[in-house]
């Protein structure tokens, strides 16, 4: 199985987040994970050079609902970066609502290849991971 260099979760609820990151570390498809807590701090990170490099997480998890910038906001900013912040990442939205008019707004952006209600598990993650990354699929 493949890994993944690094993944970004985008989501306010530091608990949210912290379940999250389990469920992604035991899987164990990525190198890195990175947690900022709404869009405007997604933006700020996929913008800065480290150590000379911009961080290009190959998977965003992007909520909804975020206080300063919330995930629609976001991707209207994120449309707008530079392609080298960008590399070609994959948005997952990961969300509370219970709106279909949020599941057809968020399929206006190419960008977004999943959109799942949260919390994310095993399963969700597997099928992500087939439809955009199969190599990185755990074997059964």
């Amino acid at each position: 199985m493949k890994k993944l260099k690094s993944i970004l979760l985008v989501d306010d609820d530091i608990a949210t987040n912290y379940l999250h990151r389990m469920v992604i570390e035991s899987y164990g498809f990525t190198e890195h994970i990175a947690e900022v807590h709404d869009g405007q701090e997604a933006m700020e990170y996929l913008t800065k050079k480290i150590d000379g490099e911009y961080p290009r997480p190959e998977i965003i998890f992007l909520d909804i609902n975020m206080p300063r910038m919330d995930g629609w906001e976001f991707l209207e900013a994120y449309e707008n970066i530079a392609p080298e912040c960008k590399a070609g990442a994959v948005i997952a939205m990961l969300t509370t609502s219970l709106n279909p008019d949020d599941r057809s707004k968020a399929s206006d952006y190419d960008c977004v290849k999943n959109f799942e209600n949260k919390p994310l598990d095993h399963d969700k993650l597997s099928k992500l991971l087939a439809d955009v990354f199969p190599e990185c699929v755990k074997d059964s």
